[in-house]
């Protein structure tokens, strides 16, 4: 005699000891269990098992049973025959490439969901499931900090991954949304270190620009600055001539812009979940060990690689001291830290916002380009634009709930 393959399918308001009934009635026709999944929107239940049964009088009785139980219940039950071919074809899916897709926005609409999905889908790629990151949001209160994200794994072969990010940058620049793609490997759920530029990352100042409007040579440096940002200029060059404008500035002026430095909205969010998760965490910056340090201090960072400056006498001599810490020299150090850390470098995220972030992004396991200049957006792996730093939390598939219990 052979066997029967069924899907069921329940819906209908959930309550406790609803799984176990219906398991129990399975379990008195020795069924076995060949797929079993579960979703609860706003207390309703969907909940579907995928079982195998012998044929013949157990296969009527068992579907019988289950229809009166979920009576019981005051759920609705639907049954689907799967053929064993089509069960076969579904078991054949498994070694299949994994993806992930996490979308972030402020709220999420169905036209941006709908936008991601029909890529997906034009790909011939399968959904497996769909996860709420975030909390829920009540219509009635009105959110001090408004975020949503949504994760979904798909599954299949990808030909042209570079086209099909594009796909969704282009659906990010339309519809005002954030949507990052990830390999689903075992380094994306086992990720070690996270470093961040410091200015206009971590905290949301340029320092140099706000040493530069304290020397009186603000539009300037500013100019500068901004040209070095967007990659119209070697770092190291803007370095120097922007050092050289600061000469004479007192050091009193660096400790008063330290201690009032703007930390960015989720970043003390972000690294106290990363260090309870077990994460390092490093700033690599182009700016000043001084404001690094601070910095260090105040979150609790476990490394600082960045420049000083040269102070004689109390002021700023216009020099700096040991190596500029431009694009390369940040992608140094994080290979550094991922090998003093013995990790491989697939496990490494890295954070930033301006051209000289590029070479540790691209290097980093995980490179997210946040609130950055339109060319390194372009040439990042992943990007956020639309909430704050603690975005990257749901990039590595963290919900609310998980990082509000630390």
């Amino acid at each position: 005699m052979g066997t029967d393959i069924f899907l069921l399918n329940i819906s209908g308001q959930d309550k406790p000891g609803l799984t176990s009934s219906l398991t129990s009635v399975l379990a008195e026709y020795d069924a076995k269990i060949l797929d079993i999944g579960q979703a609860n929107i706003h207390d309703t239940l969907s909940l579907g098992m995928m079982f195998e049964i012998k044929s013949g009088k157990k296969s009527a009785a068992v579907l019988k049973d289950l229809l009166f139980k979920a009576y019981e219940l005051g759920i609705a039950a639907k049954f689907t025959p799967i053929s064993l071919e089509n069960y076969e074809h579904w078991v054949s899916m498994q070694g299949k490439d994994r993806y992930i897709v996490t979308i972030l926005g402020e709220k999420l609409k169905a036209q941006q969901i709908s936008k991601v999905t029909q890529v997906i889908s034009e790909k011939n790629l399968n959904i497996d499931s769909i996860k709420r990151l975030t909390g829920r949001t009540s219509l009635i209160k009105e959110e001090e900090y408004p975020r949503a994200s949504i994760q979904l794994s798909i599954r299949g072969k990808l030909n042209d991954k570079s086209e099909f990010t594009s796909r969704f940058m282009e659906i990010s620049q339309e519809l005002d949304v954030d949507i990052a793609f990830q390999e689903d490997s075992m380094f994306r759920r086992n990720r070690r270190l996270v470093c961040f530029d410091m200015d206009s990352t971590l905290i949301q100042t340029e320092v140099i620009d706000e040493l530069a409007e304290r020397a009186g040579v603000g539009n300037e440096v500013k100019a500068i600055t901004e040209s070095a940002m967007q990659g119209e200029i070697d770092f190291q060059e803007s370095f120097k001539k922007r050092m050289k404008l600061l000469e004479g500035l007192s050091e009193e002026v660096l400790k008063d812009i330290a201690e009032n430095l703007p930390i960015t909205k989720g970043a003390r969010r972000l690294i106290d979940t990363l260090h309870n998760y077990g994460y390092k965490t490093a700033i690599l910056s182009g700016g000043f060990t001084y404001f690094g340090k601070y910095l260090q201090e105040k979150l609790d960072i476990d490394f600082v690689f960045a420049n000083e400056l040269e102070i004689k006498d109390g002021v700023l001599t216009g020099g700096y001291i040991g190596d500029i810490v431009d694009g390369n020299k940040k992608a140094e150090y994080l290979q550094l830290l991922a090998d003093n850390m013995g990790i491989d470098i697939e496990q490494t995220i890295a954070v930033g916002d301006g051209a000289n972030d590029l070479q540790m992004l691209n290097l980093a396991g995980l490179g997210i380009a946040f609130h950055a200049k339109p060319k390194v957006k372009d040439s990042a792996q992943s990007s956020i634009s639309s909430i704050g730093l603690d975005g990257v939390l749901y990039l590595l598939g963290y919900h609310d709930r998980h990082i509000d219990l630390v």
